[in-house]
């Protein structure tokens, strides 16, 4: 009796039940107006920053072209996780399949470690505008451009393709119910029947290296700046370099921050509450940030979002 419901509990399940951000709330239908707010203004704001970037010819430098990449992966990062909680929470459904539970999952680790891997990128461009202004048409050219964005999504399917098939894997018999609003690794592993020891701290060493080289980068990058920015006889120049690169230290720690607390810290500090706090700021807060803080922060797109939206007049009325 006991090895039939054992036998029986350790098939692979055909769905997961996500137990998401609406059941831990008292007033669900007041948070589900809310997300849906916040989300329609984050895929608004990166799709016109987007927007704005491609069509004013004054912002096709490349530090507009690694925001614009931050403003797409943003916003397919939110909308991977965002419109599926809201769905299920209108129509009553908290099932995903364990196909798409795997496909979600391999989506948000890809935006996620891109995002690692470009915030690097970005800080690497404020260091040869910097420090080596002559050369910046050399050593940030479009060709030069194109390889770091390319890079930065290929290395971030990397992990993807690493930890998604594996996780996927395991055998679940604990339960069905995933403590979370998505399929995020560290709430999937909790369900497995087997031990998973030696792969969360696989895991783990794979979160350090991926956070290691671009924390690696952007620390030089800007100890670097900061030598140059302290030489310059220019007080404007210095404000200037200064506001620039503060713009994008800020973006950094928002996203790393979350990151390092949801794949570096011990189990000790995490509860499946506070895991889904930490994972509403990076999946859902962030992404609504990063715009905010590039076009108010920046003169050149505040521009360029007023000739955007400024109604020109008419021929006929010039003409009076």
């Amino acid at each position: 009796m006991d090895v039939t419901r054992w036998t029986v509990n350790r098939t692979a399940p055909s769905a997961f039940i996500l137990v998401g951000l609406f059941s831990q709330s008292k007033h669900p239908a007041l948070l589900c107006v809310v997300v849906s707010v916040v989300f329609l203004l984050a895929f608004s704001g990166n799709a016109v920053l987007i927007a704005v970037i491609r069509s004013d010819v004054r912002l096709h430098t490349p530090m507009y072209f690694f925001i614009s990449q931050l403003s797409l992966m943003d916003l397919a990062y939110i909308t991977v996780t965002v419109p599926k909680m809201l769905v299920d929470q209108m129509t009553g459904l908290n099932t995903i399949s364990v196909s798409g539970c795997g496909v979600q999952m391999f989506l948000y680790l890809t935006l996620g470690g891109a995002e690692f891997f470009l915030l690097a990128a970005m800080s690497y461009d404020r260091y040869a505008a910097i420090c080596h202004p002559l050369r910046y048409p050399v050593l940030l050219s479009r060709k030069a451009c194109l390889v770091l964005a390319l890079g930065c999504w290929v290395l971030g399917s990397v992990d993807g393709f690493m930890l998604t098939p594996v996780t996927m894997t395991f055998p679940f018999c604990k339960s069905r119910e995933i403590h979370h609003f998505f399929c995020e690794v560290p709430a999937v592993l909790k369900l497995s029947c087997s031990d998973t020891s030696l792969y969360k701290t696989l895991m783990y060493l794979c979160c350090v290296l991926m956070l290691l080289i671009p924390v690696t980068v952007i620390s030089t990058s800007y100890a670097l700046v900061l030598l140059t920015v302290h030489r310059m006889k220019s007080a404007e120049g210095r404000k200037k370099a200064l506001a620039t690169c503060s713009t994008h230290m800020t973006v950094v720690l928002l996203f790393y921050g979350a990151a390092i607390y949801t794949y570096m810290l011990p189990s000790s500090y995490h509860t499946p509450e506070k895991d889904m706090v930490v994972s509403v700021f990076y999946t859902i807060l962030t992404p609504v940030l990063n715009p905010l803080i590039y076009s108010l922060r920046n003169s050149s797109v505040t521009r360029a979002l007023k000739k955007t939206f400024t109604v020109r007049p008419s021929f006929q009325e010039t003409m009076k």
